[in-house]
Parts: structure tokens; C-alpha cells; sequence
């Protein structure tokens, strides 16, 4: 039987140009490619997991727009489950305006439009798929009351939750409550704990700080040097069993994060589904694009083993 995932969150279009480096404010940077791909970091992490063999319910709310139809006509063609995605006649599909470096760094503005629309009400719409779901993923792209609800509404059936705080921003206390893995990747865990992170000691005091805030679980993620898990009683630092040059890190942390929600919906041990996260997650920054790089199960699995 498939794991089942439920991932509410955000769908935009990704407008991505590619350039020497990133300017700095007030420069112009001349780039000589751009190309247009499915994004969003809900939108990625269903892909993710569909992927990487999920039986995956994505709810969101998307503009009644072009890109708004490529976006759940990419989803479909993916065999996610769109029953629960609503169509925005008012407001249009969330866009990113990616810049990305020769070196594979990346500076994205993201216009939310319809996904800053996401509202409680369409959680209760889905809340009998999120009761019956194995794990529920959810990030912050959308409004916070909403994400809390599903929360709270998976919380409430038992069902493990998992929340990648991104983009970063502040997190109340009965909200962490509710988090089973909580998954900043540097920045994000310092801007939840208020301790500045330079090395695997110090990602592992913020992630306590979390602990100590509520969150049962905390896997802060430090791009090639992998991932760190930190609970109430223990560390685990796991790497990536492959080391790759990177060409595009846009939803690396995606494909760590519907990688590990696919890992604990199947009952790995959570050394095997950080693993598995960190394979998915270094695979992807092999390839330009935030959609078009997510992994397969097949390629995952190939480097897990090594």
C-alpha cells in the first residue's frame, strides 16, 4: 500500500533567468538564459513525493489563470490528487522571479497572489483526507492561520505533521506545539531560536532552543554538510552518500522535505529517511529548474544504498 501524504501549500510559476552571479542592489547583472517552470514550495514538495512513490492529496488555492492551468495540469500529469485545489477568479497564480549564478546560488521574489488566499475554511474542505493521511506537509508560502489549522486538524487525528518554515518567519508557540519535525534549513533555524549558526554545534543548540519551545522533532538542514536532527535527548548529524557540483539549488529543500515526509509515511527509521532526504535533496541541485529537478524514486534509492 502507498504512503499517503497531504501537502497544503502554495503553487507558483517560476520565471527563471540565469547569470554569471547575483546582483547586488542597484546593479544590473547581464544573464543569457530564461526559462519559465512549475514551482512553489507546496506545489514542489507534492511533486516531490509523488515522485519518489507517495499516493499524494496537494490543496491549494490557484489563480483561474494560463499559468494557474499548467500548474494543476502539471500536477495531474504527475497522478497527484487535485480534488481539493481551488480555482481564484479574483486573484492571479502565485509567480517567483529567480535569478540564478553560474555557481548554482539563487535569489527568488516571490509574488504569493492567490496562495496568500488560502484560507482555514478550504483545510476543512480536505480535513477528511488530512485525518486519513499517513503524514501532512505543510510550509509557509500561504497565510499562518491556515497553516495552523492543518495543523491542528492533523494534530488532532494523530497524524504525524511536518512543517518547513520557509520562507522564514516568526512561529508562535502553539504552533511548534503541534509540529512533529520541524525542518529550518540555517537561516531559518536562526531566525526561530535567535542563535547564530557557523557549524554543526551551533545548528544543534538552535535546535534545541526549538525543543525547548515545543517542536518534537528538529532537522535543520546545512545544504552539503547534510542534515542535523536534534531532540530532547539526542543528535544525529547524517550526510548525503553522494557529493555533487551543484547547477541550480532551487528546491533543494523541497525535494529533502517531500523525501522525508515520504520516509516517515512508510515507517523508516529516521537515520534511513534523513538519508533518503538528504539523496533527494543533492540529486535535485544537479539540474536547472524547481519541478524538473526533483528526483525519482529509482534514482533516490540508487545512492541510499551506497
Amino acid at each position: 500500500m502507498q504512503p499517503s501524504v497531504v501537502v497544503v501549500g502554495s503553487s507558483n510559476t517560476d520565471l527563471v533567468g540565469r547569470t554569471p552571479r547575483i546582483p547586488v542592489p542597484g546593479e544590473t547583472v547581464m544573464g543569457d538564459d530564461f526559462s519559465i517552470h512549475p514551482g512553489g514550495k507546496g506545489a514542489n514538495q507534492a511533486v516531490a513525493a509523488a515522485r519518489l512513490g507517495a499516493d499524494v492529496t496537494f490543496l491549494a488555492n490557484i489563480g483561474l489563470d494560463d499559468f494557474g492551468d499548467a500548474s494543476v495540469n502539471g500536477l495531474l500529469a504527475e497522478g497527484i490528487r487535485t480534488t481539493y485545489i481551488c480555482r481564484d477568479e479574483e486573484y492571479p497564480s502565485g509567480v517567483a522571479l529567480i535569478v540564478v549564478s553560474d555557481s548554482g546560488e539563487n535569489s527568488i521574489a516571490v509574488i504569493p497572489g492567490s496562495n496568500g488566499q488560502l484560507m482555514p475554511f478550504h483545510v476543512d474542505d480536505a480535513a477528511e483526507s488530512i485525518r486519513k493521511a499517513d503524514v501532512l506537509l505543510v510550509q509557509l508560502e500561504t497565510p499562518l492561520d491556515t497553516v495552523a489549522h492543518a495543523l491542528a486538524t492533523a494534530h488532532g487525528a494523530g497524524v504525524m505533521t511536518v512543517l518547513n518554515p520557509a520562507p522564514a518567519a516568526e512561529l508562535p508557540d502553539e504552533v511548534i506545539a503541534m509540529i512533529d519535525y520541524l525542518t529550518p534549513n540555517k537561516t531559518e533555524a536562526e531566525r526561530l531560536s535567535g542563535i547564530t549558526i557557523s557549524d554543526s554545534e551551533s545548528a544543534g543548540e538552535a535546535g534545541q532552543a526549538l525543543i525547548e519551545r515545543g517542536a518534537r522533532t528538529v532537522i535543520v538542514t546545512l545544504g552539503d554538510q547534510g542534515a542535523l536532527l536534534v531532540t530532547a535527548s539526542h543528535e544525529l548529524h547524517v550526510h548525503s552518500p553522494i557529493v555533487v557540483s551543484p547547477v541550480d539549488t532551487t528546491a533543494a529543500g523541497d525535494a529533502f522535505n517531500g523525501a522525508l515526509a515520504v520516509a516517515l509515511a512508510r515507517k523508516d527509521g529516521i537515520g534511513d529517511a534523513m538519508r533518503f532526504a538528504c539523496s533527494a535533496g543533492a540529486l535535485s541541485v544537479t539540474r536547472l529548474g524547481a519541478q524538473p529537478s526533483l528526483p525519482r524514486q529509482e534514482e533516490v534509492e540508487a545512492f541510499v544504498t551506497l
